[in-house]
């Protein structure tokens, strides 16, 4: 398909993704509620930061980190892995194989559509309670402030391809939850949703400096939260746009594999 078919066909793949979003209101506010895990966090570490900073960290900067790690991961997050290897299983998939339009921008579109009924449902307490409490903690610096917005968008392209990634591994295995699972438990601790990556232990944050969780989800959070030079800005952007890519060459190759198996076998 075209890009100019593609550019049009996205009005009408938007007001389908509203509509579904609208349609599953109660899983997708299941999944609003599953996300509110850095509040929990948030009141572990400002009662320990309560008499004073814990490794340079005082409680309005845990209040900033955690509720700016809230905002970025329900702007970021994607449940597209469970979509796709659910229409594996039942079938229907088989269905969208046969529209014009490649399943990944069908995908992305719709779970596009989905980001402002996030932003309604939390947004707007988070950052009341972020000006309230942790204002002090955020950045004034105009290159970052200038750079939250494209480092969200890219956090929410790596997320989303990697989600892709791993529900195309339906095509090949039944237990993709168990993948799910995996992968959730390495995001949790890589990066920085639990905690800040820089309180990790120096081996396990030698390797999260490294991975692509770091860029999902603690990127924007550092760049709303930290002082940084515009070099360090630059590597964050630069090591995002990477893994952008990286993660979606490998989601497509996954997909492209995974169809051939699954048109061999009369799906």
């Amino acid at each position: 398909m075209s890009a100019t078919r593609t550019l049009r066909a996205l009005p009408t793949l938007l007001r389908v993704g509203v509509a579904e979003t609208v349609a599953y209101r109660a899983e997708f506010l299941v999944w609003i509620l599953t996300t509110t895990l850095p509040l929990v966090m948030l009141g572990l570490w400002s009662s320990v930061a309560a008499e004073g900073a814990f490794k340079g960290y005082t409680s309005a900067a845990f209040t900033a980190y955690y509720l700016s790690n809230l905002i970025v991961r329900n702007l970021t997050g994607s449940w597209v892995a469970w979509q796709i290897s659910e229409e594996i299983r039942l079938g229907s998939m088989s269905m969208r194989l046969l529209r014009p339009l490649h399943p990944y921008i069908a995908f992305a579109a719709s779970h596009l559509a989905a980001v402002p009924f996030r932003s309604v449902v939390v947004l707007p307490v988070a950052i009341v309670l972020l000006v309230s409490s942790g204002a002090s903690a955020l950045t004034t610096e105009p290159l970052q402030l200038a750079v939250i917005l494209p480092s969200l968008v890219l956090a929410w392209v790596i997320t989303f391809n990697v989600m892709f990634m791993i529900g195309s591994f339906a095509f090949f295995v039944t237990k993709t939850m168990a993948l799910l699972n995996l992968y959730f438990g390495l995001f949790s601790l890589l990066s920085g949703y639990l905690l800040p990556i820089d309180l990790l232990p120096s081996a396990i944050g030698w390797f999260a400096e490294w991975l692509p969780f770091r860029y999902m989800l603690s990127a924007p959070i550092e760049l709303m939260t930290k002082s940084l030079d515009s070099g360090e800005v630059g590597m964050i952007l630069l090591w995002q746009t990477g893994w952008a890519i990286a993660t979606l060459v490998l989601a497509l190759l996954v997909w492209k594999r995974g169809v051939r198996k699954f048109e061999a076998v009369g799906g």
